[in-house]
């Protein structure tokens, strides 16, 4: 479809450099963009509606082909090292020369966009896509500007999405052909060399959460929704620990499914929809997630009977990291607008390969620094490029590190000081494994983790007996809603107690081991250290 002004796309165009480009399409509908899509071949349709990709050979992000530019502003801000690798002002401007010149003669999709529920706090996002697909994706991930706003106007930040095109490593300084290069000089993000669109998503959170701290919000990833009584609940945790899952709750709106701004008024989504795994998705385990997978949607590397269009959710013929992605209104019950108060209960998500975490356990203002410090999890297979079949345990801290432009104490920081200022309670929950480690124990119940997160967000564990993990010195309830008791000993679910004891060490030693990192930024924030 081409749009209806293409000579105000093409002037529009020109600012950012692309002058030639063959065919313009600027801000078109969802239904639109789908058409264009299967045209071009780029996808096809599911029995359910959706619209039906395959990002190739990458099936997650690159983190290790991502860039800073080192540049005046980002010189002494940014927190330099294997996950903010630098590129120089002079490899970017030339990797950007090059990339202009590969739009000629190509269409062009572009989506206006913005990053923030918030007005006070927002950005406006220009993205610029050759492919139909990712400018959809674009328009159900991001905010939508609302009906009469001005969309010829410069945004914030522009995102190039080009797959097409590759970084040449002896001319740009990269490691290899796959290059997301971001700099706030030129407010501008290349994305070059895979199809994998959630690269844009995080590469926009990059930025928030470098911007957003100098002016008093704390950006986190977290998801987050609100009870009937106005109580709003965070949901830490990487990709994989139930986020999505867990906050996507019939009882309580959704505010957002993973990025989020805690600004002086209040929590309010960075993101106008919902990137949601859907490996081994059923409309009865996760029934808000399969009902919002519908004509609109987008689903990524998720395996389809050719014939009939049925989606098989349990194929990891692929990838497991299938993806869906489709806007926040999709879920039934969601927040509008996806904003909500000063958390009262904040959960840390850690899927535990050991298997020795207890399952839900009370944590004291210091034990919630060292947490979110420590940020560890296991990293589910096929998140990022390099993962074997495997969990692979990892600290992470803040549950965000590849995305924190700034040294972690920053975000730390600004988190214990709001959950102190508003008398916000701290949760550390285990969705990982029980009964042993990956491999030998369990997957955690869902329904089990469902019933003790309801208590907890609802206010129901705040003041129940607890007693103390013999290893790791957290308060866990001895009694919890809808769950038996022998589920909350980690200990008691080894059929080996002297092999828990063991893993369980294991465990603390390598907590231990981590954060000697930051034994200067515990100083600094005058905390005492918990007894681990």
């Amino acid at each position: 479809m081409k749009n209806a002004d293409n000579r105000l796309t093409r002037h529009v165009l020109r600012d950012h450099g692309i002058t030639d480009c063959r065919e313009a399409h600027w801000n078109v509908t969802t239904a639109a963009l789908i058409e264009q899509a299967l045209a071009r071949g780029e996808g096809s349709l599911a029995a359910n509606g959706a619209l039906l990709v395959r990002t190739g050979q990458f099936t997650g992000r690159s983190p290790k082909d991502k860039y800073l530019v080192r540049e005046p502003l980002t010189e002494h801000a940014v927190d330099w090292g294997a996950v903010n690798q630098p590129m120089s002002e002079a490899a970017f401007e030339r990797l950007r020369a090059r990339l202009l010149d590969f739009w000629n003669d190509r269409d062009v999709f572009v989506q206006d966009c913005l990053g923030g529920a918030d007005p006070a706090h927002r950005i406006s996002i220009r993205v610029i896509a050759q492919r139909a697909w990712h400018a959809l994706f674009a328009r159900q991930l991001f905010v939508r500007p609302t009906p009469g706003s001005n969309p010829a106007a410069g945004p914030d930040f522009t995102v190039y999405f080009a797959p097409g095109f590759q970084a040449d490593p002896a001319l740009d300084g990269t490691r290899g052909e796959t290059c997301i290069a971001l700099s706030f000089k030129h407010r501008a993000i290349i994305i070059a060399g895979t199809e994998y669109a959630g690269e844009m998503k995080k590469s926009i959170f990059t930025v928030l959460n470098f911007l957003l701290p100098e002016r008093g919000v704390l950006p986190m990833h977290c998801s987050a929704n609100i009870g009937a009584d106005g109580r709003v609940a965070l949901f830490f945790g990487l990709s994989g620990t139930g986020k999505t899952t867990l906050s996507a709750d019939p009882s309580r709106r959704l505010i957002g499914d993973d990025e989020h701004g805690w600004s002086s008024d209040g929590v309010f989504n960075f993101e106008g929809g919902c990137y949601a795994k859907c490996i081994r998705l059923s409309r009865e385990g996760e029934p808000q997630i399969w009902n919002a997978i519908r004509f609109g949607a987008v689903l990524e590397n998720v395996v389809m009977d050719p014939e009939t269009r049925e989606l098989d959710f349990d194929s990891e013929d692929l990838t497991e990291n299938t993806r869906a992605a489709y806007p926040i209104e999709f879920i039934e019950n969601s927040a509008e607008p996806s904003l909500g108060g000063h958390p009262s209960h904040i959960l840390f998500l850690s899927a535990d390969a050991f298997g020795v975490l207890p399952p839900i356990s009370r944590l004291t203002p210091e034990q919630a620094m060292y947490y979110f410090l420590s940020g560890y999890t296991a990293k589910v297979a096929g998140t990022e490029r390099g993962l074997g079949k495997e969990p692979s345990a990892t600290f992470s801290a803040c549950f965000g590190a590849p995305f924190l432009p700034r040294h972690p104490h920053v975000y730390a920081q600004m988190l214990g000081e709001k959950m102190l200022r508003h008398h916000a309670a701290c949760y550390l929950v285990n969705t990982g494994w029980t009964g042993g480690p990956y491999g030998t124990g369990r997957r955690m119940s869902l329904t089990h983790t469902r019933a003790m997160v309801r208590a907890a967000v609802e206010g129901r564990l705040d003041n129940v007996e607890t007693r103390p993990d013999p290893v790791f010195r957290l308060a866990v309830p001895v009694s919890c809603p809808d769950v038996p008791a022998s589920v909350l000993d980690p200990r008691g679910q080894w059929a080996d107690p002297a092999a828990y004891d063991q893993a369980a060490a294991s465990l603390l030693a390598r907590f231990r081991e981590n954060f000697q990192a930051y034994s200067r930024v515990w100083e600094s924030l005058r905390l005492e250290t918990p007894a681990l």
